[in-house]
């Protein structure tokens, strides 16, 4: 095994493989993150493919490994939707395990995609877009809601109801004011979900490990690939902000 194939192995293997004895099993299952990480694998596959892309532009590796990287994501794409992926606790986490299926799958090539990039920024970078297609859906939910209520509300236009304050009857409302109020407040929740989306949607991808990479790497590139608005301007904050998924 050459110098650079041995660095390749160990950059791609889980933290637990650098100690020479045997991980106990309960501490893989305290410490894997597969069982509820997986749900990020669609997200990891579509960073895979615009970085891969990236890097065959960029002419860092070679059009043969970036056709062969996207043709072995696209069938375990499939694998995962048809329920027939194995999930490996060893492997620790969802990268992991979609990187060791695609080695398996297409050999060399599938190690190369791990080029200019850390499990840090790829672990950012697929939070950032499960969270952005998580906050379209439900901005579109709460659309979907309002068009319901303003719907029930024009039905009701003068049906009479009590209104009350601090729990008494006060003066009489119609019951499409009533909902009406309800389609406001959905207003207020909806412009939470664009706003917050705006700090989702900045690609830290290129950050790597915290300090960046020699690779002359393109993030404006992959950002466009991925539709982010942006790049995340500074690497240390990129691998360590966490404010939007608190947002």
């Amino acid at each position: 095994m050459t110098q650079k194939e041995s660095a390749l192995n160990k950059k791609n293997s889980s933290w637990s493989g650098r100690f020479n004895e045997p991980v106990a099993d309960l501490v893989k299952k305290y410490t894997a993150s597969v069982g509820f990480d997986q749900r990020l694998a669609v997200f990891d596959i579509q960073g895979s493919i615009a970085h891969a892309q990236m890097l065959g532009a960029q002419k860092i590796i070679s059009l043969d490994d970036v056709n062969a990287i996207e043709a072995g994501l696209a069938e375990i794409l499939l694998e995962i939707e048809a329920g027939q992926f194995e999930w490996l606790l060893d492997l620790e986490d969802v990268h992991l395990n979609i990187e060791k299926r695609l080695t398996d799958k297409i050999g060399d090539a599938g190690k190369r995609l791990h080029t200019g990039r850390s499990r840090n920024d790829q672990v950012a970078t697929d939070v950032r877009l499960w969270l952005r297609a998580t906050a379209d859906d439900v901005i579109l939910g709460l659309k979907k809601l309002q068009l319901s209520l303003l719907d029930l509300a024009e039905a009701h236009y003068d049906t009479v109801m009590p209104g009350f304050t601090h729990l008494q009857v006060a003066q009489p409302v119609t019951l499409g004011h009533h909902l009406m109020a309800y389609v406001e407040m959905l207003k207020r929740d909806t412009e939470r979900f664009v706003d917050c989306r705006k700090r989702i949607n900045k690609l830290p991808l290129g950050a790597a490990a915290l300090a960046g990479t020699s690779y002359p790497i393109d993030r404006e590139l992959v950002a466009k690939k991925l539709d982010f608005d942006g790049v995340c301007e500074n690497s240390l904050d990129a691998v360590s902000d966490r404010d939007f998924a608190i947002e």
